[in-house]
């Protein structure tokens, strides 16, 4: 793992699209992973936990400027976490795959979406899986509320991404990837069970889009028992950093973390809502990150926050 120094920082110069991405993958941190790395402890990590992987946009970035020796992945998305595995271990037999799906289409893309919509959601194939993400609307990953099932409908105004580009892509992140230990399951004990050299980078959907009707994930994440959690992570002295809560130009995704758990709390601008997106509009999302208070001390107090992410210190409540 090579030593770099915050001071330096090249993802802060290198933007987004330095970062490789496997596939697309709505509510990725891509755009957020400069100021996230910005909060590495200087020379990087030993290992970097993931337990709400999605896209691993971090872990991408963090492998991608040598800040993170190890990586484990983790998501309560099975066939997300065995379209992982596939990228990791056999990134060719996935491209193949694709490259297949992808041809088979072009008589009747809608018709061929459908179809292997209703394939996925019987076996939970995760070739299908890259597929449909790759072809439906916005990257958006939407299930039903009552059945669990993938609903999402498809972009009809493009194929997906054509085959030599996801295999560019695949290989990048498959190589940047090596050794990763990729596992289906919830966050709790990733968290909690953390080394205190170690990293933990925690994404977990937020209040107001998990808990609506238009579901968009598998799972929701009630507010106190994840308080709980992180409570007992502090208290084991666990390094982590949480993208919790956001704000658009007139909306609020979620109640902000208790002020009780000690977090170090900070707002950084995220772009476009990909929420609003999503909904046809064009807003920019401000979103929190919580630093857990082993990281403060790691990184040398809350200055040094402020200083790694460029910024003026900003009071959680400067916005509301």
């Amino acid at each position: 793992m090579s030593s770099v120094t915050f001071k330096q920082m090249p993802w802060r110069a290198a933007g987004p699209r330095s970062i490789p991405q496997a596939f697309p993958y709505q509510g990725s941190k891509r755009l957020l992973a400069s100021q996230i790395l910005s909060l590495f402890p200087e020379g990087g990590v030993s290992r970097l936990v993931e337990p709400f992987a999605g896209s691993a946009a971090i872990s991408l970035a963090a492998r991608n400027y040598g800040l993170a020796g190890a990586v484990a992945l983790s998501d309560v998305n099975k066939p997300l976490m065995e379209l992982w595995k596939l990228i990791v271990d056999q990134p060719l037999q996935l491209i193949e795959s694709y490259t297949r799906l992808w041809t088979e289409q072009i008589g009747d893309p809608r018709g061929y979406y459908m179809a292997t919509r209703n394939d996925f959601n019987a076996t939970h194939d995760p070739t299908l899986l890259l597929y449909l993400l790759c072809r439906c609307v916005k990257a958006a990953v939407r299930y039903s509320q009552k059945t669990g099932e993938f609903n999402q409908g498809a972009d009809h105004r493009r194929l997906g991404a054509k085959p030599a580009n996801i295999a560019a892509r695949i290989k990048a992140a498959s190589k940047l990837m090596q050794g990763a230990k990729v596992s289906a399951c919830t966050y709790e004990d990733p968290l909690v069970s953390a080394d205190v050299d170690e990293l933990v980078y925690l994404d977990p959907p937020y209040q107001g889009t998990s808990d609506v009707p238009d579901h968009r994930y598998l799972e929701g994440l009630r507010r106190e028992a994840f308080a709980d959690t992180l409570q007992k992570a502090i208290d084991n002295r666990v390094s982590f950093i949480v993208s919790y809560d956001a704000v658009t130009d007139d909306y609020r995704y979620g109640q902000a973390l208790p002020k009780e758990l000690g977090l170090v709390h900070r707002h950084v601008v995220a772009g476009l809502s990909s929420q609003a997106t999503l909904m046809g509009k064009s807003q920019t999302t401000t979103e929190s990150l919580y630093v857990s208070p082993a990281l403060v001390k790691r990184l040398g107090g809350a200055e040094s926050i402020d200083a790694r992410l460029d910024m003026n210190p900003m009071p959680s409540n400067a916005l509301f």
